[in-house]
């Protein structure tokens, strides 16, 4: 069974302590500058929300609110960030079952208005559908001429992107046909295409749920 989590609400429609994920995103879909973060207790929570955003949200312990280079011990495509490019797109996954029916989006960081959905595909894994949502985003940023950056909290994910090709232990059958279709397409657009967008994981434990997530927790 999930472990209750508690979700601080800063900046957004009403500010307060939630107890599900659900009423948080009430709160903080569609709102521009939406502060948000999840806590493993409602004490905690509560003195989180007392002691404001600033210190909690979007920066180290220290106060910092600066990008981190790769040059800081991360190899490229796996960077991260302490402050959150609103000006971007996150993609997540929603699954029924690891493997089972998978369904991927794309989102305005800051608006959470669904720029791209697909699915859902009959089967598949998580991980599956967020390199899949990771290329879909460059690919359709690079239609649009734009650099922006793309968030995904899948590390897996973003090591395949890096490698331009998945490792997992999904069997090419009947049943997994549909998603190995896609797959082989999203490696090959990889292998014949450069883009310059960064690609940074998104820091749950500082920001809360990224902002296209299911809320399947």
């Amino acid at each position: 069974m999930a472990k209750q989590k508690y979700y601080v609400v800063w900046e957004g429609k009403k500010p307060g302590v939630y107890n599900t994920w659900a009423d948080c995103k009430a709160q903080t879909d569609h709102y521009t500058g939406a502060k948000y973060k999840s806590y493993e207790s409602k004490a905690t929570a509560e003195e989180a929300y007392r002691a404001g955003w600033k210190g909690n949200w979007g920066s180290s312990a220290g106060g910092a609110s600066k990008t981190k280079s790769a040059g800081s011990g991360r190899s490229a495509g796996m960077e991260t960030s302490e402050e959150v490019d609103y000006d971007s797109v996150s993609v997540d996954v929603g699954t029924r079952g690891n493997p089972g029916p998978v369904e991927y989006k794309g989102v305005d960081t800051r608006t959470g208005e669904i720029i791209f959905s697909v699915g859902p595909i009959s089967k598949g894994t998580n991980n599956l559908g967020e390199f899949l949502a990771i290329v879909h985003a460059l690919a359709h940023l690079k239609k649009e001429g734009s650099t922006k950056t793309v968030y995904t909290d899948s590390v897996n994910a973003m090591k395949w992107l890096k490698q331009k090709k998945v490792a997992t232990t999904l069997q090419r059958d009947n049943s997994t046909e549909e998603i190995w279709l896609m797959i082989d397409r999203a490696e090959q657009w990889l292998q014949t295409n450069t883009y310059s967008n960064k690609v940074l994981k998104w820091q749950t434990k500082q920001w809360g749920e990224i902002k296209a997530d299911y809320g399947r927790k």
